[in-house]
């Protein structure tokens, strides 16, 4: 592994921040550290970068135990949430700060700076100061002077954050795109699922100074290892006593799940559904358009659930009565670790579940 932080504690005063956080990383990764606030990404990405000292544990870079090295020494570059460019200087010498800094030749800074205009597209715009830049140039800034002085590492806090939704949208694509062309070993800090989900190829879910699970957007959302995880990644709706639900009643009483939009389906009360035994009576609440589906908020017994209603199925109104097949859960076993439990109603007797998905 390329990256390697282990076992990190970072305490301020009685607040840790960081309790005991284990990853690592691949040479050329894009990874996310996904976590509500306060969950300990952005002091990770401080430690990491050398901005904030260790209590205990180890950051390795390269085989390189790197913990006493000075944030200068570690070949890290880092991206601010505000940017933090230098107002008073134009768009040329803020990029060429660092290599300024490394006392580089005039000419090598030439070249240097001009070949990263032209990767975060800002050719012609090197005379401008910030204050004449939009939002998403100010950012492309940030990232050419963090990438100017040939960093091993690309460190970036909530880059997205500053910026309104739709150049958010154009940029994330642009940093995936481009961080996949300089194969730069880099972690960014977001709160946002579907951010994290877009851009990064590994996802590290953070939680109270913690990491909850490590993997893919893929392995988290299809595979959560704990009931943070099953109830943070996704739109799920949580359950405090899903006994209670038709096909489920083996459950213990009292027990919590994750009721996810995919695991639930509705019908009309005049559709013919093979499962009669696993159906519960709804009321819908609330239909939403969201371009291609409807977003459908439907009541059963004393819970509201949230799914989505292909436009291709028969039409549904608020106050619609509708029937409603919950065929699987993420069941939480106290709080280190999220089940996937399908309904029993829909075990054939020869053949175990086949129910079409």
């Amino acid at each position: 592994m390329y990256l390697e932080v282990k076992g990190l504690e970072k305490k301020f005063g009685n607040f840790k921040a960081c309790d005991q956080v284990d990853f690592a990383l691949e040479k050329g990764a894009l990874a996310a550290l996904l976590g509500p606030s306060g969950s300990g990404k952005t002091t990770i990405l401080r430690t990491i970068a050398g901005l904030e000292n260790v209590d205990s544990g180890e950051i390795v870079i390269d085989d390189k135990r790197v913990n006493e090295l000075p944030a200068s020494q570690r070949g890290i570059g880092f991206v601010f949430q505000n940017y933090a460019l230098f107002r008073y200087m134009n768009v040329f010498d803020n990029i060429a700060f660092g290599l300024k800094t490394q006392k580089q030749p005039k000419n090598i800074i030439q070249e240097r700076v001009e070949e990263l205009l032209n990767l975060v597209g800002l050719t012609g715009l090197e005379k401008r100061y910030p204050s004449q830049l939009s939002g998403g140039q100010k950012q492309r800034v940030a990232f050419a002077r963090a990438l100017a002085p040939w960093p091993r590492i690309l460190l970036l806090d909530e880059p997205f954050a500053a910026i309104d939704a739709k150049v958010r949208r154009e940029l994330r694509s642009w940093l995936r795109e481009t961080i996949s062309k300089l194969k730069i070993t880099s972690i960014f800090v977001t709160h946002d699922q579907s951010e994290a989900i877009e851009v990064a190829d590994l996802i590290v879910v953070t939680n109270h100074g913690r990491v909850e699970q490590t993997g893919s957007p893929l392995e988290l959302y299809r595979s959560p290892a704990t009931p943070f995880v099953a109830s943070f990644i996704g739109e799920s709706t949580i359950l405090s006593d899903y006994g209670c639900l038709k096909g489920f009643n083996k459950a213990p009483k009292g027990a919590v799940c994750a009721v996810r939009p995919e695991f639930i389906r509705l019908f009309s009360p005049n559709e013919a559904i093979q499962y009669e035994n696993c159906v519960q009576d709804g009321l819908v609440e609330r239909v939403s358009f969201r371009g291609n589906v409807l977003e459908v908020k439907v009541r059963v017994g004393d819970f509201s659930l949230v799914t989505d209603y292909s436009l291709e199925r028969p039409p549904i109104s608020l106050g619609d009565k509708v029937k409603v097949l919950i065929y699987r859960l993420y069941a939480f076993e106290g709080v280190t670790q999220a089940r996937l439990v399908s309904n029993d109603g829909l075990k054939s007797q020869n053949n175990g579940y086949n129910f079409e998905i």
